[in-house]
C-alpha cells in the first residue's frame, strides 16, 4: 500500500491541496477551493486520475467549510485517503521567524505561534494556522506538521541577514532577512548537483525561482549564503504584483504627498506594483505578448524584471567567488524560454553559453540547456514543494511516533 502525505496550503481566501505518494513522489491528486469568505459561491476544484471535477454551488463561509467538502472528494471521487494510507499531513507556512528553524508538529502550543508570527507575515500566517487547526479536528488521528518557507534561509550567514538598522530596533521587533520559498530553493538545491552531473560538495549554485513571486538565492554545497527576499516577501526581484526592491523613501514621500496611509502603501507596494502596476498584466504570457506588439511600456517591464534577475546572478556569483550551476524553476523559469535567454545573453560576456535549440524545449523533465563548453552549467528543474513538504512532515510524523509525541496532536 502506497504511504502518502495530504499537504495543504491555505491562503486568506483559498486553500491548495495535494495528495503526494511517498515513494514515487508523484501527486496523486489535487485540488483548490477559491472565494472563501466572499459573498458569492465559491469554486472547488479537485483533480485525480486524469478527471476534474469543478463545482460553484455554494458560498464558502471559512476554511472549515471548504476543507470538509475537500475531504468529501476524496471519499467521492478518489483517491480513497484510507485505503492509500494517508500517514500525515503538511501544513506550508511562509513565516516560521526565529521561533521555527526547523518543522514542527502541529499542536495547539504551535498553532498559537504561528498566528503570533502573523505579525511578520499578515497575509499569509493567519490563515495557515486556521487550515491546521480546522484539520486537526476534522483528521483528528492523522499526525500534522508545519514545514516553514523560512526554515531553509535561517542558516543565512549573519553578514546576509543582518540589516543595517538601529540594533535595539531590529531585535524588538525582529527584523532580519527571513527569506521566502525556502522549501523550493532547498529542494532544487538538493537536485541541481544530479541533474548537472557535479560533485555537490563545494558546489556553488544560485537558484532562479520565478514565478508570480520570485526569488533568487546563492547556495555552496547546498547550504544558503544569500537569498533576495527579505522580512517579507516584497524585497528582491520585480514580481507579478509586487515592486521588489525599492527605496524605502518611497514611503516617507507617499505619505506625505499623496496622504496615502499603511494600508494602501501595502496594497500597492504588494498587489498593484510589478509587471501588474506597469502593463495591467500580472501575467509573464501576457507582457511577452504585448511587447511582440511593441507595447513599450510591456517592452520596459520585462527590461527592469531581467535587468534585476541578472544584477542578482552578478552580485551572488562575486559574494560566492565563482559560479557553477544556474537553475531557472517555478512558473516563468521552468515555462518562458524567452525570459531564460534574455538573461543568459546578458551573462555571454562571462562565458555563460546556452543552447537556444535545448531552451525552446517545453518539458516537464529536469534538463541542462547550456551548450558543454560553458562556463557555467544551466539547468532547467520543475520545483516540488508538495513533495519536499510531503517528505519533512512524513520524517517528522515518524520521529513523533518514536517518541509517543503523536499524542499531543489529539
Amino acid at each position: 500500500m502506497a504511504k502518502t502525505v495530504l499537504v495543504i496550503n491555505s491562503g486568506s481566501s483559498s486553500i491548495k491541496y495535494q495528495l503526494v505518494d511517498l515513494e514515487s513522489g508523484e501527486g496523486l491528486a489535487s485540488g483548490l477551493v477559491e472565494k472563501i469568505g466572499e459573498p458569492v459561491n465559491g469554486i472547488y476544484t479537485h483533480k485525480y486520475n486524469g478527471e476534474k471535477h469543478q463545482f460553484e454551488d455554494e458560498v464558502i463561509k471559512d476554511h472549515e467549510q471548504g476543507l470538509k467538502r475537500v475531504l468529501a472528494f476524496f471519499d467521492e471521487y478518489g483517491p480513497d485517503l484510507k485505503e492509500y494510507d494517508l500517514v500525515a499531513v503538511g501544513h506550508r507556512v511562509v513565516q516560521g521567524g526565529s521561533v521555527f528553524p526547523t518543522p514542527a508538529l502541529v499542536t495547539p502550543e504551535n498553532i498559537q505561534k504561528v498566528k503570533d508570527l502573523a505579525v511578520l507575515a499578515p497575509l499569509h500566517n493567519g490563515p495557515e494556522a486556521v487550515g491546521a487547526e480546522v484539520m486537526t479536528r476534522l483528521l483528528p488521528d492523522v499526525p500534522q506538521g508545519f514545514v516553514f518557507d523560512s526554515s531553509f534561509f535561517f542558516q543565512l550567514p549573519e553578514a546576509s541577514a543582518t540589516y543595517a538598522l538601529n540594533k535595539e530596533v531590529a531585535d524588538k521587533y525582529q527584523i532580519r532577512r527571513y527569506g521566502a520559498h525556502g522549501t523550493s530553493h532547498e529542494f532544487i538545491g538538493g537536485v541541481a548537483p544530479e541533474v548537472a552531473g557535479k560533485d555537490p560538495e563545494g558546489l556553488k549554485q544560485i537558484v532562479l525561482h520565478i514565478g508570480n513571486g520570485a526569488s533568487v538565492s546563492a547556495q555552496i554545497s547546498g547550504k544558503p549564503v544569500e537569498t533576495s527576499m527579505g522580512l517579507t516577501p516584497l524585497e528582491g526581484l520585480m514580481m507579478g504584483s509586487r515592486t521588489g526592491d525599492i527605496d524605502p523613501a518611497a514611503v516617507f514621500h507617499l505619505i506625505r504627498n499623496a496622504g496615502m496611509n499603511v494600508d494602501e502603501l501595502d496594497t500597492l507596494f504588494n498587489k498593484k506594483s510589478g509587471l501588474m502596476g506597469m502593463t495591467g498584466h500580472g501575467d509573464m504570457r501576457e507582457v511577452l505578448a504585448l511587447c511582440d506588439e511593441g507595447d513599450e511600456t510591456a517592452s520596459l517591464a520585462i527590461d527592469i524584471y531581467v535587468h534585476r534577475i541578472v544584477g542578482y546572478i552578478g552580485n551572488y556569483t562575486a559574494q560566492m567567488g565563482g559560479l557553477d550551476v544556474l537553475t531557472f524553476t517555478a512558473g516563468v523559469g521552468e515555462n518562458s524560454d524567452p525570459i531564460r535567454s534574455m538573461v543568459c545573453a546578458k551573462l555571454a560576456p562571462f562565458g555563460v553559453k546556452l543552447d537556444e535549440e535545448k531552451n525552446k524545449v517545453r518539458s516537464s523533465e529536469p534538463r541542462i540547456i547550456s551548450t558543454p563548453d560553458s562556463s557555467v552549467t544551466v539547468c532547467v528543474i520543475p520545483t516540488n514543494e508538495e513533495l519536499a513538504i510531503a517528505q519533512k512532515v512524513a520524517k517528522l510524523a515518524e520521529e513523533g511516533d518514536a517518541y509517543g509525541i503523536s499524542l499531543l496532536l489529539n
